[in-house]
């Protein structure tokens, strides 16, 4: 018995067509699956009554997890603003290989995402890459999820 790969990562948000356009239209993860989540099964998994949502998977070009993007109609969740920032407790952001860093960061400004800075050599004697140099930077999805764009040189 052992643990595979990571099957996906799951993103609650706020506004399901909103955040389609950013991650299949945007940052170009084609859709996969689409449902409707709701009766006993889904209130027995998630711990919650009267469950309603919708849910679509993105998949990243290439390999790598699945994101299962839900929208709960019912009951409805709030926003944890501390969420945002880089040094909360839990999971703090999703890391996406990118080949041309300075390329994808001026598409996605133009489409009106802003970043926290812009692409940021990490030091060589920081953390030694079997890929090679990398830069990275990071920016907010349309929830406030903390996302990262890596280049290796």
């Amino acid at each position: 018995m052992s643990i595979g790969a990571v099957d996906h990562i799951n993103l609650v948000v706020s506004d399901l067509t909103r955040s389609l356009h950013f991650y299949r239209d945007l940052l170009g993860f084609p859709e996969t699956k689409r449902a409707v989540l709701t009766g006993d099964w889904i209130e027995a998994v998630v711990g919650l009554r009267g469950v309603h949502a919708d849910v679509v998977f993105v998949q990243p070009p290439g390999d790598g997890p699945r994101l299962e993007l839900i929208q709960y109609h019912a009951p409805t969740g709030a926003a944890f603003e501390p969420n945002r920032l880089p040094h909360t407790l839990g999971l703090r952001h999703i890391a996406f290989r990118v080949t041309e860093l300075d390329a994808m960061q001026a598409r996605l400004s133009a489409a009106g995402v802003r970043f926290l800075s812009p692409g940021i050599a990490v030091p060589g004697g920081v953390v030694k890459h079997d890929s090679g140099h990398k830069r990275l930077c990071y920016f907010h999805d349309p929830d406030g999820v903390l996302l990262e764009l890596a280049e290796y040189t």
